[in-house]
Order: C-alpha cells, then sequence, then structure tokens
C-alpha cells in the first residue's frame, strides 16, 4: 500500500493531482477496450498533456519497474490496450492539438490524442484528403491507428495508416524522446526506425506527435450499391472490377444477416430480398469516375446482380456509407457479446473464405454476420454470443481457431487491420513462424530491456536469453 501511494504521489507531481485516477469508479472505464469478454483494473491512470509529460512517466516507471500500458479512446477490437495487473494506464487522449496543417509541402502534424476524423476535417478545409477511415474514425485517435497500423473502407485504393506517416516523435521505453522521418517525399538514409513504431501495438515506444501525408481531394466521387442472389456472384463481381484493372476507392461486402440488422439500424432503403450486397465507390477526375461506375455496374449485371442503385446526392451516397460503417452496431444490437474479428485472404480466394466462416457457424451452432472490405480480401466474420454462456463462449473460441487456420492455409493473414494484441496472439507463431518469432523477440527486447511497455501483448517473451 506504501509503494502504491507514493507512486501516485510521484505521478501527481509529474502532471497534476486531478490528472491521476485512482479511485475504483475511475479505473473502472479503463479496465476494457472495443474488444469484447476481456476486462482487467489497471494499477492507475495517468492523463498526460505533453511529451515531458510521457517522458517522466516512463523515467519513473523504470525506476519503479512498473508495467504501461499506452491507451487512446480505448476503440481497438484485438485487447491491444488492456491493462495488466497494477500497471500504469497512460491515457494520451487529452494531447489533442493538430500542430500544424502544412499545404504546401502537403502533411499535416497532429499528438496522438488527435481523433482520424478531426484529421480529416482539417485536411478538408485546405482542400486537401486523408484517406484512412476505420470505421471508428469519428472517436479513434491518431496515435491508435498508428500503433495498431488501421485500415478502413478506402484501403483497396489508398491503402492502410502505414502509407501516410512520414515522421514520429517517441518516447521509448527508458524515457528518451526519439525522431524518426521528415517532411520529404524521399529518404532512405539509414533504417526506417518509422515503419518499426507503426503497428507495434505499444510494445516499443509511446507516439506523442505524428507526421502524416496529405494528397489532393478527389474531384469526383460516385457510389452504387449492388445486391445478389448467392455470395459467388458477389465474389466473381469483385474479381471481375479487379481484373478490368478497375481499383475503386471502396469495395465492401455485406451478407445476409448484416444486411438486415444494418437496415433495421439506418433505415437507409437496403434491399432485403438478397444474399450479398456490394457498396462500390470510385473517385478521382470526373471522366474517369464516369467511366468506371458504367463499367463496375456493367460488370455487376454481367454476373447476373438483382438490382443495382446509383446514388443520385452526396447526401444518398453518405448515407450509404454511414449504413457500412454502422455494421458492427447494427449486429451488436442483437446479442449481449458480439465479438468482431479480421480474418485477410487473398482476393482469390474470398468466395471460399466466406462459405467456411457459414460452415463453421452452423458446426458450431453459432450465430454470425459477415461484412467486411472485399476488394482487399479483409472479411471481418461477427459472432453474436453472450460471454455468460460458458459452453457458448467456448464454441466461439473452437470457431475462431478454426478460421484463422484457414486463413493462414488459403495465403492469408490472423489479421488485415485490428492488430494482434492479447485476442490473437496465440495464433501469430503458427502465422509468422520460427524465424520470424526470433527477430520480433530480439527487437522488442533491444528496445524495451525490461519488458515494461504493453506486456503480454502481441507475444510473450523468449524464455530465457533472447
Amino acid at each position: 500500500m506504501a509503494d502504491t501511494l507514493q507512486r501516485t504521489a510521484r505521478l501527481q507531481k509529474i502532471v497534476g493531482a486531478d490528472q491521476v485516477l485512482t479511485s475504483p469508479e475511475d479505473l473502472l472505464s479503463y479496465s476494457f477496450d472495443g474488444t469484447a469478454a476481456m476486462q482487467q483494473l489497471p494499477g492507475v491512470v495517468v492523463m498526460v498533456s505533453s511529451t515531458e509529460h510521457v517522458r517522466d512517466v516512463l523515467r519513473l516507471a523504470n525506476e519503479l519497474g512498473c508495467p504501461v500500458v499506452t491507451r487512446g479512446s480505448g476503440t481497438g477490437l484485438s485487447g491491444g490496450s488492456l491493462p495488466v495487473p497494477n500497471c500504469i494506464v497512460l491515457c494520451t487522449a487529452r494531447m489533442n492539438r493538430i500542430l500544424e496543417v502544412d499545404a504546401a509541402n502537403l502533411t499535416l502534424m497532429a499528438e496522438p490524442g488527435v481523433t482520424t476524423q478531426a484529421i480529416a476535417e482539417a485536411a478538408a478545409s485546405v482542400g486537401l484528403f486523408y484517406p484512412p477511415d476505420p470505421g471508428s474514425m469519428k472517436i479513434s485517435t491518431i496515435g491508435g491507428n498508428v500503433a495498431e497500423n488501421s485500415g478502413g473502407l478506402r484501403g483497396l485504393k489508398y491503402g492502410v495508416t502505414r502509407n501516410y506517416v512520414m515522421g514520429l516523435e517517441v518516447v521509448l521505453p527508458d524515457g528518451e524522446v526519439l525522431w524518426t522521418g521528415n517532411k520529404c517525399v524521399k529518404d532512405v538514409a539509414g533504417y526506417s526506425l518509422r515503419d518499426l513504431f507503426i503497428g507495434s501495438e505499444g510494445t516499443l515506444g509511446v507516439m506523442t506527435k505524428v507526421l502524416l501525408r496529405l494528397i489532393p481531394k478527389p474531384a469526383a466521387k460516385r457510389t452504387l450499391v449492388a445486391t445478389f442472389d448467392a455470395m459467388d456472384r458477389a465474389a466473381q463481381t469483385v474479381s471481375d472490377i479487379i481484373a478490368a484493372r478497375i481499383i475503386p476507392c471502396t469495395l465492401e461486402f455485406l451478407d445476409r444477416t448484416t444486411i438486415h440488422c444494418v437496415e433495421d439500424f439506418a433505415k437507409v432503403g437496403l434491399p432485403l430480398n438478397c444474399e450479398a450486397l456490394l457498396l462500390m465507390e470510385t473517385d478521382g477526375h470526373p471522366v474517369v469516375v464516369a467511366e468506371e461506375a458504367a463499367q463496375m455496374e456493367a460488370i455487376a449485371r454481367a454476373q447476373g446482380c438483382m438490382e443495382i442503385r446509383v446514388a443520385q446526392t452526396e447526401a444518398e451516397a453518405q448515407q450509404l456509407s454511414t449504413a457500412r460503417r454502422s455494421a458492427f452496431s447494427a449486429l451488436a444490437r442483437l446479442a449481449p457479446t458480439t465479438i468482431l474479428e479480421d480474418a485477410t485472404v487473398p482476393r482469390s480466394e474470398l468466395a471460399r473464405m466466406i462459405r467456411f466462416v457459414a460452415e463453421v457457424a452452423k458446426k458450431y451452432r453459432l450465430r454470425v454476420g459477415t461484412f467486411g472490405h472485399m476488394g482487399d480480401g479483409n472479411l471481418h466474420p461477427t459472432f453474436l454470443t453472450d460471454e455468460r454462456n460458458l459452453d457458448e463462449m467456448h464454441r466461439v473460441e473452437e470457431a475462431f481457431k478454426e478460421i484463422f487456420e484457414e486463413a493462414i492455409r488459403l495465403g492469408g493473414t490472423i489479421t488485415g487491420e485490428h492488430g494482434v494484441g492479447l485476442a490473437k496472439k496465440s495464433f501469430l507463431p503458427r502465422f509468422a513462424g520460427d524465424a520470424q518469432m526470433r527477430v520480433l523477440r530480439e527487437l522488442r527486447k533491444a528496445l524495451d530491456p525490461s519488458g515494461l511497455l504493453n506486456p503480454g501483448k502481441m507475444f510473450d517473451p523468449a524464455k530465457g536469453p533472447a
């Protein structure tokens, strides 16, 4: 108890007494993230507002040998920001300033607590575009996006967070402050340390500034919705669109269960008499957009789509995109516990993987809704369950084991955008192999020899000498 009180007092001296949370009621709010069925109370929560705060907290943590778990808005879906017992939760949500928008160099500098939506709006205010758009972009923070290398609906054409990070200020586990990257389009001086920290899930350092690349805003956009009576027809439409050398900015898929849930939730007029739905969006020069939209419509019709709906206004297009973004929330209304995953396979294997998910759900007597980014092979099988039903939760666990094994067998990966965290670390060795796991462990030990940053996440440390 004396040690805990001493730690609290020293943290209060760094950030101020009102920025250190210790009451059970306050700690409860930081005991979970967006991942279902995972919870652990931290020892203390520290609200930092500067790089100096982060530096001093990490120095103290090293002195005390206390684990630190960094957290933004807590929207992660792999248990990446779940506390460990008696840890310091270092919350960066109040480091929420956009420090610079440099239109001349097409860059934006932000603190880690700025929401993705705020970054997109700041870019748009000067006629520029920040493409990454995770489903939680209204509340997810850029620090978390970088830590998890988040994706989104526009990933097919524009890529993921990694493709837009030009520089990072990182506080290393011992409190030393490091800057990597710059505004130069070309820079090949030394190792790309910037890329090492992107997707590191809070295990290698704490990001305190992010320099982002912006691009010109597309001049035009067109949104279409196509419905199909069979999953294979939708999957083949996606393959045919890519084969036609068309790269839409959005190519999204919803199955029957998800369509019904989204329509009941959002009420945007989605047809309910279909097995699959594709949301397709093209952007760019107006002439190219018109040509690509016509081509995608023709391809969908050639595959026997039931109906094509072309958004007639920007408001209608936004309504359809918002409906797709609401898929997780819509499904979550059906059961007490909603477990959303993100197995990813090569696009040629999409139809097979979607059928496999349905077969596994039937085998284990589970209810599943599947949606996702069909254009880049990233599927979100979502099991609707109740964590209080231990037998059903065991069946969910067994179902996901089979799904991830099949994804790997088909040449895919265990996560396309959510990260490994705690939820999927048992699958990482099977996917990565011995050599990659050894290198991962050695890199982590080199930067955090005491293992204080986000311990237990992504993978366990090596036993014995590294």
